[in-house]
């Protein structure tokens, strides 16, 4: 029997760095949630916001990437998916994100985009990608009970369950984008593919939000403008570099682990910073979209692996 090779020193400094950065990663993504409701609660309207906020991390992580590859180049048979995965990821994803911020609470949104990994197990299957066993079909009700548990405690009104329904789209556009750009991540890195789907998504969004961008007033307090600032560069820049560098350290799965964990810890700080309470048919459903994506980790069996 073959003796395990104990890791090394530098081998365990690396993951512990990894990890911090994983860490960081999640903290910055879940406070994004508050942040988001509390700027269109004290003056931005939806699709201004997201016009100005990606607009210039669209710029900035253009001049990152340009910086550390010197080049944008894809193939042309590349650039159908590019643009299918920016308007998917990018312009649906934000219309159904901000929306699903004003309409309902930042705590319900997060929970409901817990079941993101459910989603995109069920559009590869959808795809042919990937086959499913019968523990990940349980798991999936398991998941959309809690969704249904969630907006059940939370649609009293009907802007909630508006909101709802659009916290649902979020996570289904977001799975959707990860499945796009799995085969152009075998091809580029993930620099050169985000700032391509930046640009491209941030122009959709912007076309779209132009009325509001008109009406804006921007006479906004500092208090806004700070975070406005930090959901530039913190959730869409420099969580990018963190997450892709944290990955390459320690892999996909171990990272996974992390982000799981973000929904759980975005709903603390919506309930600790926003004062945003949670019925207890709200803290049941998470726990099963929680427990709903536990189960769901061994659930998929790859038809062709490594394929493009």
């Amino acid at each position: 029997m073959p003796l395990r090779r104990r890791p090394t020193e530098t081998t365990l400094r690396r993951d512990r760095k990894a990890d911090l950065m994983l860490v960081a990663t999640i903290l910055i993504w879940a406070l994004n949630f508050t942040v988001t409701r509390y700027v269109l609660e004290h003056g931005f309207q939806p699709l201004a916001y997201s016009s100005l906020r990606y607009g210039i991390a669209a710029t900035l992580f253009v001049g990152f990437t340009y910086a550390y590859e010197g080049s944008f180049r894809v193939r042309r048979r590349d650039i159908v998916l590019l643009l299918g995965a920016a308007a998917v990821g990018i312009w649906l994803n934000q219309l159904s994100y901000v929306y699903a911020i004003k309409f309902t609470n930042a705590s319900t949104t997060a929970l409901i985009l817990g079941t993101t990994p459910i989603f995109a197990a069920l559009i590869a299957y959808a795809i042919g990608l990937e086959r499913m066993s019968s523990r990940f079909w349980v798991a999936t009700l398991v998941s959309f009970g809690g969704v249904a548990l969630v907006a059940i405690g939370s649609g009293q009104v009907r802007g909630d369950v508006k909101g709802d329904l659009l916290g649902v789209a979020t996570a289904a556009t977001w799975a959707a984008y990860s499945v796009a750009i799995a085969p152009l991540m075998r091809r580029y890195s993930p620099y050169r593919i985000s700032a391509i789907v930046l640009v491209t998504g941030w122009i959709a969004v912007a076309a779209t939000g132009s009325q509001q961008l008109a009406k804006q007033d921007f006479h906004l307090s500092w208090t806004v403008w700070a975070l406005l600032a930090f959901a530039v560069l913190g959730p869409l820049v420099l969580t990018n570099i963190l997450w892709f560098k944290a990955v390459d350290r320690v892999g996909p799965s171990h990272a996974t682990l992390f982000a799981n964990l973000q929904p759980f810890v975005a709903v603390l700080f919506a309930v600790l910073l926003l004062s945003e309470s949670l019925s207890w048919l709200q803290v049941a459903g998470g726990a099963a979209i929680g427990v709903g994506i536990l189960m769901a980790r061994r659930r998929r069996e790859s038809l062709v692996p490594g394929s493009e």
